[in-house]
């Protein structure tokens, strides 16, 4: 059980080494899916367990190498990690069932690539130190990269391009901001930066202003805030279903970031810097908010609908951290789960109704267009819809009263009438494309060109869209359970002494609280 916290990155790491051992085709797809779910179902058991051993508070330290925490590598588990973990690897097993319909056979390395992906997402999450929050960034953009251009051509190839080159800028001034950093507080262990900016002498303030400014400007490209967002929705929009439902969870780990470091680096004993950057966060989430969502309602094509609806999560989780009390935190926190499996499952009703469509000739190709009526891709299209715009009765209209409840009386005003003008802005949006989706009028057929439709849904793409949608209803059926263990993080990240007094006085061996 010592080993607990290093074994979410482990596992995905043999699994994608074991997965280039047997890309030969000599193996066959069959057995290179079978070593993703066995990767994959370990990788669940290892999360619930560490969940479990996270679920009552405590906090466990793992030292690479055995070195003391402030000059080696620490990965840290609390509530907090355990939850983004339990969130990712329910997205993966998702994805990894749609995949394995057929789609992964045309995408060289498909499988590496899903493991390195993960390894990357549940290092970021469990790292202590923020360079390794750099390497595992750049872990899972390379795997991103791959899993975006592979099999692409043309404009896909172009817009991939775009994504690649505004992500290596991003990791160039978050390496940037890491030395400026360590040159100022001579440390990159998480822990031990919250010490060293409450003890900041007054001289060295302007710069360390400037790098922590930097690193928020990185965390803030990688989750899409305003201006930041342009590369996001056509990148999203063409990418493969899975992938592009995989993606949702990759700006959440900007969120998570910035949550991270705000709670633990400038809480109320960080004197000068003491809630750094909230003000600006927050006006700059109120307005993406509005700009996503004005998009969500302009988008011509289901799947960048649905990329401004990612951008729109992102924006109402800006909102609520950078609100910063623990109301607005644990209905973020709730939200943020039941955002990322409803874009993802919207991603992949996208794709499903792409390949029913019947194209009009004289529309663009991929604009939205009239679908004859399916029963069960119109509803699981509705569910998505009913979650993702916020309607009651599921767990998004649950959590945006949370949200709103817990609103400050300073910023009531605008934060209720962004989240809430946003809602019905999706709403409309929603309601257009399911309307030119599923109704037609019946007698029109004589004017509607013949059927140009590909192979029908297999059932197993069917079922990975309903699974990512049967997480939003478990949400929705354990919802108090939920906002308890939400509760409960927001109080341990609000309360950030235990976190650096267990780090800072780990000594040199694994240990756990």
């Amino acid at each position: 059980m010592n080993h607990l916290v290093i074994l979410p990155i482990l596992i995905p790491l043999l699994g994608a080494s074991l997965s280039l051992f047997i890309e030969h085709r000599r193996y066959g797809p069959k057995v290179q899916r079978s070593v993703a779910w066995l990767s994959m179902a370990a990788l669940s058991v290892v999360v619930a367990l560490l969940f479990a051993q996270t679920s009552e508070g405590q906090i466990s330290a793992y030292l690479l190498g055995d070195w003391p925490a402030r000059l080696g590598i620490a990965l840290v588990a609390d509530r907090l990690s355990s939850w983004m973990l339990g969130t990712t690897t329910l997205l993966a097993i998702g994805c990894l069932l749609y995949a394995c319909t057929g789609w992964d056979r045309r995408a060289p390395h498909f499988h590496a690539l899903f493991q390195f992906q993960l390894v990357g997402l549940n290092g970021a999450f469990l790292t202590g130190d923020i360079f390794n929050l750099f390497v595992f960034f750049e872990v899972l953009l390379i795997a991103s990269y791959g899993l975006l251009l592979s099999g692409g051509r043309g404009l896909r190839m172009r817009i991939g391009l775009h994504y690649v080159v505004f992500n290596i800028a991003a990791s160039t001034l978050f390496l940037i901001a890491l030395g400026m950093l360590y040159g100022t507080l001579g440390s990159l262990n998480m822990a031990e930066i919250s010490q060293r900016i409450a003890e900041l002498p007054p001289s060295h303030l302007k710069l360390a202003k400037a790098a922590l400014g930097l690193l928020f400007l990185v965390f803030c490209s990688k989750a899409a805030l305003l201006p930041l967002y342009l590369w996001l929705p056509e990148s999203y929009a063409r990418a493969p279903a899975a992938v592009a439902a995989l993606f949702v969870i990759m700006t959440k780990v900007g969120l998570y970031a910035v949550l991270r470091v705000s709670t633990l680096w400038f809480g109320a004993t960080a004197g000068a810097m003491a809630g750094y950057g909230s003000d600006w966060l927050l006006w700059a989430g109120v307005a993406t908010l509005v700009v996503a969502a004005l998009g969500a309602l302009a988008a011509t094509r289901m799947s960048v609908l649905v990329a401004y609806l990612v951008v729109v999560s992102a924006a109402t989780l800006f909102i609520a951290f950078a609100l910063g009390n623990a109301g607005t935190i644990s209905a973020g926190l709730f939200y943020l789960p039941h955002s990322t499996f409803t874009a993802a499952a919207m991603f992949l009703i996208s794709d499903l109704i792409r390949r029913r469509r019947i194209r009009a000739g004289e529309r663009r190709e991929g604009e939205l267009t009239v679908l004859p009526g399916k029963t069960v891709t119109g509803l699981l299209f509705l569910v998505a819809a009913v979650a993702v715009a916020g309607l009651p009765p599921l767990a998004g209209f649950l959590a945006k009263v949370a949200l709103l409840s817990a609103v400050p009386d300073a910023h009531t005003g605008a934060v209720w009438a962004a989240v809430l003008g946003s809602s019905l802005l999706v709403i409309m949006g929603l309601a257009r494309t399911g309307i030119r989706l599923f109704w037609h009028v019946p007698g029109d057929e004589d004017a509607l060109p013949e059927p140009s439709v590909e192979a029908p849904p297999r059932p197993f793409e069917t079922a990975a869209a309903s699974l990512l949608l049967a997480y939003v209803v478990a949400m929705t059926v354990f919802a108090a359970p939920l906002m308890r263990q939400t509760d409960a993080i927001a109080a341990q990240l609000l309360t950030p002494s235990q976190y650096v007094n267990d780090i800072r006085g780990t000594t040199p061996q694994v240990r756990q609280p």
